[in-house]
């Protein structure tokens, strides 16, 4: 899944330790699913890092997407299908982009855990970020549909939607940073010095404002699915970490690669870049044209960068973790657990260059 989310099924085999009883399934969903009589193939995204995402194509032709929780036992509050079935289904007829839900099970004995089926969209997903084939108009376009839907997502008020139940409102980052070191706690693999590092200058930096809005939790590039013709986002995809909390937090984690060179990550990082001539707006940029859109000032990024690269290293050693076991739901656990050390470094390296303390 590189650039274009069309695929063919058989290229994409299920893992066995994600293996599905297709006959079970298949038989729950007749009668729940519109001009449904049975699956014909059904293969699996190898993308995601937390909750295993098949397509399935019906008898009929048509697909939908199923996303369920991974086998296995698992961390507290983690791999919340549920929340990201609702988060979506209440978005729907908002300005934010979302494929349609259609059901959500959560009946453990149909395949094993609970799952929700979805639209399949097709569009692309681009997961290299300096987004080579394409033209500096064309990057600057993508970044900014990118950057306008966030903004979209965050002046949504969650009442409107029925999200006001949707998370606790107030001290975002107290809890996060409690919740994120329990979990860093809980999956270590290895030595990180930096982490109670950036735990302790984390705590004692908590911006004053306190504002609450629908937050994604994991809002980055390789997260939406834009037209297959035109430079526009079309769906936000992996809700899972989504929730109330503070705006900003989706902000800046999705300029976490900004700060990152490509020693950490050859196609992702941008950082030392000529962000100029590529046509990919730089950070101060995007933050720039983000206060614009949601009527704030302007606002140093930092804390809310660092912040989201601790969150980031305690993730990525959750899916190394998952991957040991044999349940991550994807190949490449090993590779992106590799990557928390670096980012922990590259963390603490900005807050000693920043003016925050």
């Amino acid at each position: 899944m590189k650039n274009n989310y069309t695929l063919k099924i058989e290229d994409i085999p299920v893992k066995e330790a994600h293996k599905l009883d297709l006959n079970k399934l298949s038989g729950f969903l007749t009668g729940k699913l519109e001009n449904f009589s049975g699956i014909k193939k059904i293969g699996q995204f190898n993308g995601g890092q937390s909750n295993p995402t098949f397509v399935i194509e019906c008898l009929e032709g048509y697909r939908h997407v199923l996303r369920k929780k991974p086998p296995g036992k698992l961390l507290p509050s983690a791999h919340a299908v549920d929340r990201e079935y609702r988060v979506q289904k209440a978005l729907y007829e908002t300005d934010v982009p979302v494929a349609k839900m259609y059901l959500y099970c959560e009946n453990e004995n149909i395949i094993g855990t609970a799952f929700y089926l979805m639209e399949y969209l097709e569009g692309r997903v681009f997961e290299d970020t300096t987004l080579p084939g394409h033209t500096s108009e064309d990057r600057t376009a993508i970044y900014n549909s990118m950057n306008e839907t966030l903004a979209a997502l965050h002046t949504i008020k969650p009442e409107d939607v029925g999200l006001e139940s949707f998370g606790r409102p107030g001290s975002y980052f107290l809890r996060q940073l409690k919740r994120w070191s329990q979990q860093w706690e809980l999956s270590k693999q290895q030595d990180i010095p930096e982490m109670p590092l950036l735990i302790d200058w984390l705590s004692k930096n908590i911006p004053d404002s306190d504002e609450t809005t629908i937050v994604h939790g994991d809002y980055r590039l390789g997260n939406l699915i834009y037209d297959l013709n035109e430079p526009k986002v079309i769906a936000v995809l992996d809700w899972e970490l989504s929730t109330l909390g503070h705006p900003l937090a989706d902000l800046g984690y999705s300029l976490m690669l900004h700060e990152e060179d490509s020693e950490v990550r050859t196609g992702f990082s941008l950082k030392n870049l000529d962000l100029e001539s590529l046509g990919i707006p730089t950070k101060n940029y995007l933050v720039q044209k983000y206060c614009e859109m949601v009527d704030r000032e302007v606002i140093n990024p930092n804390f809310y960068i660092v912040f989201s690269m601790f969150r980031n290293v305690a993730i990525l050693e959750g899916v190394l973790s998952r991957g040991r076991a044999g349940n991550a739901a994807s190949s490449l656990a090993e590779e992106k657990g590799a990557l928390a050390k670096p980012i922990a470094k590259i963390a603490w390296d900005l807050v000693k260059n920043s003016n925050l303390d």
